[in-house]
C-alpha cells in the first residue's frame, strides 16, 4: 500500500458522504462509515476521489478485496444503480473540487496584484 499513491483530500472525503448520503452499496443511512476502494487496493485501487465511495461497516467487511459488480450480485443489490449512481456522485464531486480548486486559485492571483494595478481596481 505504501507504494501506491493515494491522493484522497479530507474535502473530497467529505464531498463524497454529503453526495452518497449513506452507504453507496446499501444505502443505510444513520451509521458510521468508513472509505472503501471499488477497485480495491490488493487489486491495483488507490485512495482517490475516483475510486472511494463510503461503505457501512457490513458491507466494507462483506465486500472486503472482492470485484465490486460480482460481489454487488451475489448480495442481490442493484449493481445498474449503484454503477449509475457512481457515475454521477464522481462528476459532481470533481465538479465541486474543481470550482473549489479555481476559487482559491483566484483568490491567490488578486491577493498577488501589486495594489493599483489595472486588475485591482
Amino acid at each position: 500500500m505504501a507504494s501506491s499513491e493515494h491522493d484522497l483530500s479530507f474535502s473530497e472525503w467529505t464531498a463524497l458522504q454529503d453526495a452518497w448520503g449513506g452507504c453507496a452499496y446499501c444505502g443505510a443511512t444513520g451509521t458510521p462509515v468508513q472509505k472503501d476502494c471499488v477497485l480495491p487496493i490488493s487489486r491495483g485501487g488507490r485512495y482517490t476521489l475516483l475510486n472511494v465511495v463510503p461503505a457501512c461497516r457490513s458491507c466494507n467487511a462483506s465486500k472486503c478485496n472482492d470485484e465490486v459488480t460480482g460481489w454487488l450480485r451475489r448480495k442481490r443489490l442493484d449493481e445498474r444503480a449503484f454503477l449509475v449512481r457512481l457515475g454521477e456522485v464522481q462528476a459532481a464531486v470533481q465538479a465541486e473540487v474543481q470550482a473549489e480548486v479555481q476559487a482559491a486559485v483566484q483568490q491567490e492571483v488578486t491577493a498577488a496584484r501589486p495594489p493599483g494595478s489595472p486588475a485591482a481596481r
